[in-house]
């Protein structure tokens, strides 16, 4: 390269770092000192690609969506992580500043267990405010081990709700009717509002999913990245026409996260590669790896981002959550330009 050209490079380099603050002048310091890898030496690589994501990831602030967004996290194959999606999602997304609730609705209150809140016999429910009325506010517990992550327990009670709901008046709107109630009286009482509420569902397609899918406007679907994986799928999303046919128009898939991602397999990568193919546009580009950590945390009342922060699990569902957060960011931007320009 010709000296001036070098010059002008370095100039432009010092004026790009001029206008960085100094954090972010030490990040992209750290960035640059990360050695390069290639496949061939796939742990140096996976190190390397860690080292970076803590670099980046650290101290991350997410943006708040201009309003609450609910998502229902289904899939009604069992065994694709949607309730580790949930949880881990939820608590990234509140290490990033902003303030979640999840709200357990599968009576095996896996969930629960996760976020370490009490959920024994006789605790107030997801089951009482679906089933006896009981506001939503009154079921909330925080989460101790992350500021800003708040959840709704589920009981054993709840495995009987699906037949107590049968006979009960407009039984798909129970859900929602808390969620509206809940968010209203947190406004009146001067409460800061939820930023995401985020609903586990059991894996099956009965009255508590149906809840949750006329409670929520958005649906993320966890995909697992192994065999099978599409199967039912299309079953699922009819469901959701159905349910966005009859039930609640504001319905749509806007979110799939590929789970039990090992990109050292050709299969993953060929089912990844399908999805993306399929769902361009609702595919994180972000993708959750077989974690140990990951499955460890559960059985310790805790997630991923508590039990082992700088594990490789807990670094992707943060690098998830900033996504999921940047694309609510992206598409206010967009309907904002559109208005101006209508």
């Amino acid at each position: 390269m010709p000296p001036q050209d070098d010059s002008a490079a370095r100039e432009g380099i010092a004026a790009g770092q001029s206008a960085m603050g100094p954090d972010e002048r030490r990040r992209a310091a750290l960035l640059r000192s990360v050695p390069d890898t290639d496949d061939t030496t796939p742990l140096a690589a996976q190190l390397a690609e860690d080292v970076r994501k803590r670099i980046e990831l650290h101290g991350a602030k997410f943006e708040k969506p201009p309003q609450t967004r609910v998502f229902t996290i289904a899939n009604q194959k069992g065994g694709v992580g949607k309730t580790t999606t949930a949880v881990n999602i939820a608590a990234a997304l509140a290490t990033g500043g902003l303030k979640v609730l999840v709200i357990d609705n599968d009576p095996q209150g896996n969930a629960s267990t996760a976020l370490g809140l009490e959920h024994h016999a006789g605790v107030p429910s997801i089951y009482d405010v679906m089933i006896n009325d009981v506001p939503l506010n009154d079921v909330i517990q925080p989460c101790e081990a992350v500021p800003g992550l708040y959840g709704a327990p589920a009981t054993i009670d709840l495995s009987g709700a699906e037949i107590e709901l049968v006979s009960m008046v407009a039984r798909e709107n129970r859900l929602r009717n808390a969620i509206r109630d809940g968010v209203e009286r947190r406004e009146r009482e001067g409460h800061e509002r939820f930023d995401y509420i985020l609903i586990d569902c059991p894996p099956s397609l009965g009255l508590l999913t149906i809840n949750a899918f006329v409670a929520a406007r958005e649906v993320m679907i966890p995909i697992q990245c192994e065999y099978y994986a599409l199967e039912g799928l299309s079953q699922l999303l009819k469901n959701i026409d159905l349910i966005r046919g009859h039930l609640n128009p504001d319905l749509h898939v806007s979110t799939i996260v590929l789970t039990m991602y090992d990109k050292r397999t050709n299969l993953a990568r060929e089912v990844a590669a399908e999805v993306r193919e399929h769902f361009p546009d609702e595919t994180l580009s972000a993708t959750i790896p077989r974690s140990v950590r990951v499955s460890e945390a559960p059985s310790y009342g805790q997630t991923v981002l508590t039990y082992d922060a700088g594990s490789t699990g807990a670094l992707a569902y943060l690098e998830a959550a900033k996504e999921i957060a940047a694309r609510a960011t992206s598409a206010a931007q967009s309907a904002t330009a559109e208005k101006e320009n209508s």
